[in-house]
């Protein structure tokens, strides 16, 4: 059945035609917050706005990076939380729950049943605990709503929450791997219904200090009993309780209520005071109107879920497409107002995690459908680098931490001043830039700039004395490639010349090792320039290995830059094509991971349109689904989503450029609004299951004999018109049609 969308003034409105008016719903509808939150995907599940520094929703026993599980009982309900993340948990601080009967302060989980989630509103019964619970939020204030049966009733609120504590070595450097610790917590009970405290904790996926979170917390009810527990859950006399040394502290509110008596909570947070946390929850919801508050909720998701509008495809297609652009609009966190590290009139945003994965699809998507969001990111980068000293490629908690591989703050500078992207102080970035490029972080390359980049500049790779050195080596140079792009845009003409030679230098690690029946592969070398012998082209692994989260094979076929410079090492176009068939076939080809997200798309350098075509409909159609374990892998803050997003209209961002790659679409019509009345849209002719092949192309109305097209080309709107067919044309097979790539210059 296709559904096509009916465009209101203000753009905001998804109608399906087939239906009547009373039945018509926004496009809130198509949003399953569930898929992905099982298989690994560890998205979020919860209410929340987009960007919200208030992500309200289940902790779980035994958590997941998210707090939610497919099964066991919950905990409670907690205020902070990451999506899609791997490595450590961060944050499920600030946990409310309740329950009814005697007051258990000891176990207060409970088993449920009837739990649903929309954009905006999370609803669950606790069985154990007899409540019915509905959550929803603003950016900084949680809205809880607590139905009990008539009796005794009573909320908790855990001041010392957090997922994923452990203590395995302790020390003043807490080298615990990437838990959490709790450093010390304080509720006080202001009256019967206002309670106030914080919570502190470091630690986490980042290895971060400390940070804190102050919260107020009011009810529309006044309690008749209050008190404390501490770390021991042992009930204690007076309002205030303040703990240190990793305990705990906790409050309970008892009330007697008749039956379906809803008792409200909200809960504003801040990273800045206790203060400030009551302000955000006085300013933001100023009334107990719990429907009002997720229908202005809703009306945010709606309204940017809307800046992408189709027409065909299956309501199963538009569930993952819409639930994917969601996806990518809960993180970044927008901390606008708090931050607690320094005054600045600049935005500032929190939870890049991690711009390594983000950089190659999600932020692509900002650019084109909320520019002023992603300028908004790129200031906060920049003035992060002002206050300190380098622009991260992950921030969690407020600190800066664990670079994967390359500068990618430099990816996402370029690729803003090549789109146009205005407001930015581009001086500045490209001042921080440059640093990535040319300054040690000496013991800090955890955490800051590129590690082994005086070995990189000096020798021409990173060498394996330094971790993940062929990983880091091959995206330094993707990174200075975008350096010498903007360079050359801002005739910097001496630095364009000196870092596009500079990314040449993955040639450098490009070894005539054998492995399947082909030669040539990215490998580990020592600084004396002999080669790792004992390297496994098929290893896999995290922070001690040569190559990050990704084999050989993986990297062999990560030189975005200069593809047609790839290929040619590889031995030509017919080499090149049976061993990326190679890789698919065999298995080796990752969906899961970053790495290999452009790799369906490199047959364009040669001329072979059509199985990218073929890859990345069996890709889309095998790897994802609208069910709880739909995401292959973990979300990583919505860049799996945006994967899927962008290859179902029809094209693919090579990031760091300002190229899109025209692949093969879902959707008959794609529509995507870029603000100030201007849209770009993908128009597909003939497409249908079997229809996957590009016959021909227009843009404009003008033929376009080109597989990629520049952002330039639709930034004051376009048209693309594909027409399909059911078999490969020679569309895209012209040697000028291919991408752009440095050998070619």
């Amino acid at each position: 059945m296709k559904i096509k969308t009916l465009i209101t003034g203000f753009g905001s409105l998804l109608i399906p035609l087939i239906v009547t008016a009373q039945e018509a719903q926004h496009y809130t509808q198509y949003v399953d917050p569930f898929i992905g939150s099982q298989g690994g995907g560890n998205v979020f599940v919860g209410a929340c706005q987009p960007f919200g520094m208030v992500k309200l929703g289940p902790d779980y026993e035994g958590h997941s990076n998210s707090g939610f599980r497919e099964e066991g009982r919950i905990e409670g309900f907690s205020h902070t939380h990451t999506s899609g993340t791997g490595g450590g948990a961060k944050y499920g601080n600030v946990l409310l729950t309740a329950q009814s009967g005697t007051l258990n302060v000891q176990d207060y989980a409970s088993s449920r049943e009837k739990e649903t989630c929309t954009a905006g509103h999370y609803s669950v019964y606790l069985k154990d605990a007899r409540v019915q619970v509905d959550l929803t939020s603003s950016r900084r204030t949680g809205f809880h709503k607590y139905t009990f049966p008539q009796g005794e009733a009573h909320i908790l609120l855990d001041a010392g929450h957090l997922l994923y504590t452990g203590r395995e070595y302790g020390g003043d450097r807490y080298r615990f791997g990437e838990a959490q610790y709790l450093v010390g917590s304080e509720v006080h009970i202001l009256s019967s219904t206002e309670i106030a405290g914080y919570t502190r904790v470091k630690g986490g996926w980042n290895l971060g200090p400390a940070y804190t979170v102050y919260f107020h917390t009011v009810f529309d009810t006044p309690a008749k009993q209050y008190g404390t527990w501490d770390d021991s859950r042992k009930i204690n006399d007076g309002n205030t309780l303040e703990m240190a040394g990793g305990k705990g502290a906790g409050a309970w509110f008892s009330f007697n209520t008749s039956k379906d008596q809803a008792i409200q909570a909200k809960v504003g947070i801040s990273f800045i005071s206790i203060e400030k946390a009551k302000m955000n929850a006085t300013q933001e919801i100023p009334h107990w109107d719990f429907e009002k508050t997720i229908s202005d909720s809703r009306a945010m998701w709606n309204e940017l879920l809307g800046r992408v509008m189709v027409e065909g495809g299956t309501k199963t297609q538009q569930k993952i497409l819409y639930t994917g652009l969601y996806h990518t609009m809960l993180m970044p966190t927008d901390r606008n107002g708090e931050n607690p590290l320094w005054d600045s009139e600049e935005p500032y945003y929190d939870d890049f995690y991690a711009i390594w994965d983000t950089y190659r699809t999600t932020n692509p998507l900002f650019t084109l459908i909320m520019r002023d969001r992603q300028r908004d990111m790129i200031r906060s980068l920049v003035d992060i680098y002002r206050h300190e000293g380098y622009m991260p490629d992950a921030r969690s908690g407020n600190f800066t931490g664990r670079t994967q591989g390359g500068s990618n703050c430099d990816m996402l500078i370029t690729e803003a001043y090549l789109k146009g992207i205005e407001g930015i102080d581009y001086e500045l970035a490209y001042e921080a830039m440059i640093k990535n490029a040319e300054v040690d972080p000496g013991d800090d390359h955890e955490q800051k700039g590129r590690g082994g980049i005086d070995d990189y500049k000096n020798i021409g790779y990173v060498p394996c004395e330094h971790y993940r050195s062929a990983s880091r080596t091959v995206e330094y140079c993707a990174n200075d490639h975008a350096i010498a792009n903007l360079a050359k845009a801002m005739e910097k003409n001496e630095d364009y010349r000196k870092y596009l030679k500079r990314s040449e230098n993955w040639e450098n690690l490009w070894r005539p090792y054998e492995h399947d029946g082909f030669t040539g592969f990215i490998w580990p070398r020592f600084r004396d320039g002999k080669w790792k012998e004992d390297h496994d082209p098929m290893e896999w692994g995290y922070w001690d290995v040569q190559m990050y989260e990704g084999t050989a094979w993986d990297y062999s076929f990560y030189v975005p830059h200069d593809v047609r410079g790839l290929i040619r090492k590889c031995g030509g176009e017919d080499i090149f094509i049976r061993r990326l068939d190679h890789f698919f076939d065999k298995k080796y080809f990752n969906v899961t991971n970053e790495p290999d997200f452009l790799t369906p798309c490199l047959y364009l350098w040669a001329g072979r349109y059509d199985k990218t075509a073929e890859r990345i409909k069996v890709i889309s159609n095998e790897s994802w689904s609208d069910a709880p374990d739909g995401i292959p892998g973990n979300d990583d803050s919505g860049a799996m989503s945006a994967w899927w997003v962008f290859h179902a209209m029809g094209f693919f961002p090579l990031a760091g450029q300002d190229v899109y790659l025209i692949t093969t679409p879902v959707f008959e019509k794609s529509t995507l609004d870029m603000g100030d009345g201007k849209t770009f849209t993908i128009e597909c002719q003939g497409l249908s299951d079997k229809n996957i092949y590009v016959q021909k192309a227009r843009l404009n109305g003008q033929p376009l004999e080109r597989t990629w097209f520049r952002h330039r080309e639709i930034m004051e709107g376009a048209v693309l018109e594909l027409i399909m067919g059911p078999t490969p044309s020679d569309w895209g097979t012209d040697p000028k049609s291919f991408p752009p790539s440095v050998t070619d210059k």
